[in-house]
């Protein structure tokens, strides 16, 4: 696959040491899980081969494939994870938010709407990126994806300063909590019965 070159893997590892790492700082060189005998580790365990597949791959909704600590735990403490986009045709990644760390999202193909909202304005700063182009969005704010084509796919590499960034899904959080639903349709200025269908679409109160 032509946009998995060497040249944008290199890119990738740059991203990775430039940017300024979320995690606290650790007393040790790495972290060994407590269920791992320190004596075994080799180099497997700073090894991830869980995104071989993705590579050439299709979905038919978009997917978010993650490397953090708990895919990967040699990444604990290390201020570093990553995360692989994959956007068919027409496919959004809903409003979400990191609470530990910025995002970096570099357009591996396709091209994809980022967009966040600043927090202190609540001016949205959006921009359709192309290949090859490189966008951040500041820890904490809101943002969302999409793909607006609706002929061709589209994948972009996410990186975060953080072993463990988070994420926070808004539409999960408002209508899959449990937050009760004149609460919620007051806040919307809509109508019960209409919140209580959107909820349907969450699995009901389940998160």
């Amino acid at each position: 696959m032509a946009s998995f070159s060497m040249f944008k893997f290199t890119l990738l590892l740059s991203l990775l040491v430039v940017f300024v790492k979320g995690d606290p700082d650790i007393t040790d060189d790495f972290l060994i899980p407590s269920n791992v005998n320190p004596n075994s580790i080799d180099g497997n365990f700073f090894t991830f081969t869980g995104l071989r597949k993705i590579v050439g791959s299709n979905v038919p909704d978009f997917r978010a494939t993650k490397v953090t600590k708990t895919e990967f735990p040699a990444l604990d403490g290390q201020g570093v994870s990553l995360s692989i986009l994959q956007f068919p045709p027409g496919s959004i990644n809903p409003p979400h938010s990191h609470p530990r760390s910025w995002e970096a999202l570099f357009v591996l193909s396709g091209s994809v709407e980022l967009g966040f909202i600043d927090p202190s304005t609540g001016k949205l700063n959006n921009k359709t990126m192309p290949t090859n182009y490189f966008y951040v969005v500041p820890q904490g704010t809101m943002h969302y994806q999409q793909n607006a084509n609706k002929s061709a796919a589209a994948s972009v590499l996410s990186a975060f300063g953080s072993s463990n960034p988070g994420t926070i899904s808004l539409p999960t959080a408002l209508f899959g909590t449990g937050v009760d639903d004149k609460i919620l349709s007051r806040s919307f200025a809509t109508d019960v019965d209409t919140i209580k269908k959107i909820k349907a679409a969450f699995g009901g109160t389940k998160f």
